[in-house]
């Protein structure tokens, strides 16, 4: 159906498919007609947040009826002490996808480009789109490497021009849950020009660093043009209140500070995020419940002789060796929601994230169902 407005529209805009989020289970039962759904879609935590987290969040909804501190200081300053940095490093976010689109907000526009990784996470082109610049896209590794579809260094490299402003980086990434390792991702970031900003995307920092990746803001006060992104929606649980930050040099926070909405970070989701820093029994317990879930979903799936991807996140990207849609159907017939991730280009793929041992179970129990009737 055509827009009667889409012509007004600035450039980028026009066509641009929007972030599709994963399914409710409210939705998927009031489709259906079923009950006591569950929801592996979207890489929450399936502890929720840690109880100190509970308790700021209690005691901060009676300020909600004011607005939040704009510079967000007490979140920063502890954040600021976490990573030893100076506290004009930190630049809050909504959620660690309003960091990245801030960076696009700032450092893209039509006359300049942005490099990211084949399968790469879909907020990457989607603000690359909206800013009008030109995404230029790194073949991912093949298939049969070691990292199945994850980044090529070599490819990125290739792929970084004199327009290039960005350059986006996941370790691990999303979808596929692969990652460079230590030795290979310091060595494109040392290889990438200097006037490039090189975005390293740390959502599943948390849980990958027990796999041995490295911690990306060790390297900020060598390399200037590094912005390492962290968010609090994974391991610490608050994907419900939208926190994220950048760990950046002083002077690129003071320019995405100039686009970022001043109260882009609620009364309670300051406070929660704070509290939750604090809280890292919840964080070791979260590591633990999803190591043992990686190793469950794995066992399981490939006994149905389902392919499975390396992941050092809280996901995992099986490859069914046919077309995904019809299994994802039959799994939600039972109750399951897991990720079909055909817009990434990965149509015989399914993402399923970690959940509660049961939820493992069910899940495995449902796609062996829906193999057995031959979906």
């Amino acid at each position: 159906m055509s827009n009667r407005f889409e012509s007004l529209a600035a450039p980028g805009i026009r066509g641009l498919v929007p972030y599709v989020p994963g399914k409710p289970p409210e939705e998927l039962e009031r489709e259906l007609g079923i009950t006591g759904s569950i929801k592996l879609a979207s890489n929450e935590n399936p502890l929720g947040p840690g109880p100190h987290a509970r308790a700021a969040i209690v005691a901060a909804a009676a300020g909600a009826g004011m607005y939040p501190d704009g510079s967000g200081h007490v979140l920063r300053s502890r954040l600021a002490r976490r990573h030893r940095v100076a506290i004009g490093q930190v630049t809050l976010g909504n959620g660690s996808n309003d960091v990245l689109v801030l960076l696009a907000e700032t450092f893209l526009t039509p006359e300049f480009e942005a490099v990211y990784s084949q399968y790469a996470f879909a907020v990457y082109p989607i603000a690359v789109q909206a800013s009008g610049a030109r995404a230029r896209v790194a073949a991912a590794r093949p298939s049969d490497h070691p990292m199945p579809l994850g980044h090529d260094p070599a490819a990125i490299l290739a792929m970084i021009g004199p327009r290039t402003r960005l350059v986006f980086l996941a370790n691990p990434n999303n979808p596929t849950g692969t990652w460079l390792t230590g030795t290979e991702l310091r060595s494109l970031v040392r290889a990438i020009p200097p006037d490039v900003i090189v975005v390293l995307d740390e959502a599943y920092h948390e849980y990958s660093i027990g796999e041995g990746l490295p911690d990306g803001t060790a390297w900020l006060a060598d390399h200037p043009n590094l912005v390492v992104v962290r968010t609090f929606s994974k391991a610490y649980g608050l994907a419900g209140l939208r926190v994220g930050y950048a760990l950046s040099h002083p002077d690129v926070a003071e320019l995405l500070n100039r686009v970022r909405q001043p109260f882009n970070v609620s009364v309670v989701g300051l406070a929660a995020a704070a509290a939750a820093l604090d809280d890292r029994e919840h964080v070791a317990a979260t590591v633990a419940l999803n190591r043992q879930g990686l190793q469950r979903l794995r066992e399981g799936l490939l006994a149905l002789g389902i392919k499975v991807l390396p992941s050092a996140a809280n996901f995992v990207l099986c490859d069914l060796g046919r077309p995904a849609a019809p299994v994802n159907e039959a799994l939600q017939r039972r109750g399951v929601i897991v990720r079909p991730v055909a817009n990434y280009g990965l149509p015989d793929h399914l993402r399923i994230s970690t959940g509660t041992a049961a939820q493992n179970e069910r899940v495995i129990e449902a796609m062996r169902a829906a193999l057995a009737e031959g979906a």
